[in-house]
């Protein structure tokens, strides 16, 4: 065929309109669906029209066709039954009446000082009518024969010309606020998926006590309590931190992070050590105080895999990077077992234990050790001890081998069961 002969101009349907370009080129730099886009242009139009052309009883909106730039105008009713205007003025005069009558009830108990009555919950059986968002049958049969309750009716508008400079100051708002709250969207969405992870971030900067740390998308913060008392938290540092909750505010996504969070050793572990990842070593328990030391029971579920082997890797270099992340902080292994005196010893490690007997009633063991491991057992400020007690879930008194029971019990302050210990012995 000669392209001679064609009678209109020659078209690229694959060209897009600048302002098609324009949509895309947002949706790129933010990360939107082109839909989202869409809808909040098509929001701010109806926003713009009702600025200049609606009254207070059109419930406007808008289709708008990025390819052409074309704008259609709708009026858009549910239809409802019909409803006698005496009775429609009777429920509102009635509703008023109530309302006025509740109020002069709450200013009278506010001057006597008494309890503000409540509020009555029963249900409005008063007949309601929207003009903005609801047309009447008879109404409706009028515009469109054969129309029926609980039909929508979209009633097309004229455009009767070029919007004026508030409706399109209105509009520009409208999109702002329609974006900003899709991005927001997203991006909860986008860390929701990564509540309970470990993942990298950034040190942004201090406000107050609270650190603020980019996390890609938006910023996460670190509330004084996850924070470990002993790091020191530099802008421009890079660290790993446990995303402890992702909520959606009224300002948008709030993400907290953690660095004191025992899950943040359980998840390091996970991400560093194969078996653990895998499940062929599982953690069966954990006791950390954040920035000095932790303790992590482990055992294999098959028996020719060594539990604590494979978490410290050859040469120490699996636990030396955990340890690492960790900015120094001591990490015990401990083999987990069964029987609680055999678990019970292997959780005061490194100490070594001579006897343990238990009293099941209150939960209670009593654990004898040497006097030159009595230091090493309780721990520099009573720790070893205290950790051991919040891993294996028992209260834990050290007595030296051959004295009477004069217990140093795990939960005692730290200056009480040091001193329970030769000072010459204290133990890291």
């Amino acid at each position: 065929m000669d392209l001679s002969e064609t009678t209109g101009p020659i078209v690229n349907r694959n060209m897009a309109s600048p302002i098609e370009q324009a949509i895309r080129q947002i949706c790129e730099e933010k990360g939107l669906a082109y839909e989202a886009v869409v809808d909040a242009i098509e929001s701010a139009l109806a926003a713009a029209y009702r600025k200049d052309f609606g009254d207070k009883n059109m419930n406007v909106e808008a289709e708008f066709d990025p390819e052409s730039g074309t704008t259609r105008v709708f009026d858009v009713k549910t239809v409802v039954e019909d409803i006698p205007l005496e009775e429609l003025e009777k429920a509102e005069a009635e509703r008023k009446a109530r309302a006025e009558a509740l109020a002069e009830q709450i200013k009278l108990s506010r001057e006597k000082g008494e309890a503000i009555p409540a509020v009555s919950m029963e249900e409005d059986t008063l007949p309601r009518f929207n003009p903005k968002t609801e047309i009447m049958i008879s109404e409706a049969r009028v515009l469109k024969m054969g129309a029926a309750i609980g039909d929508v009716l979209r009633t097309e508008l004229p455009m009767a010309g070029e919007f004026g400079r508030m409706a399109a100051m209105t509009a520009k708002q409208v999109i702002t606020q329609k974006l900003r709250e899709a991005e927001r969207e997203i991006v909860f969405n986008e860390f929701k998926g990564t509540e309970g992870q470990v993942i990298v971030g950034t040190v942004q900067r201090r406000e107050g006590r609270i650190v603020l740390v980019d996390i890609g998308r938006t910023t996460g913060i670190i509330r004084p309590e996850d924070q470990v008392p002993s790091e020191r938290y530099n802008s421009g540092e890079r660290l790993k931190v446990f995303v402890k909750q992702v909520s959606l505010t009224t300002r948008g996504p709030e993400i907290l992070l953690s660095r004191s969070s025992e899950e943040l050793v359980r998840k390091l572990f996970e991400v560093e050590i194969p078996e653990v990842g895998e499940g062929t070593v599982k953690i069966k328990a954990l006791a950390r105080e954040a920035g000095s030391r932790s303790k992590v029971a482990v055992t294999a579920i098959d028996d020719s895999v060594d539990p604590i082997g494979a978490c410290i890797g050859q040469r120490g270099t699996r636990i030396q990077t955990i340890i690492a992340e960790l900015g120094g902080e001591k990490v015990d292994i401990i083999e987990w077992n069964t029987d609680p005196q055999r678990f019970l010893l292997n959780s005061l490690s490194p100490a070594k234990v001579k006897e343990v007997s238990l009293d099941e009633p209150t939960a209670t063991a009593t654990v004898r050790v040497d006097a030159d491991q009595l230091s090493l057992a309780i721990g520099r400020g009573g720790q070893n001890v205290r950790l051991a007690s919040k891993l294996t879930g028992w209260k834990i008194n050290i007595v030296e081998a051959g004295k009477p029971a004069e217990a140093v019990v795990s939960e005692e302050p730290a200056a009480e069961i040091v001193a329970e210990a030769p000072a010459e012995k204290a133990a890291e």
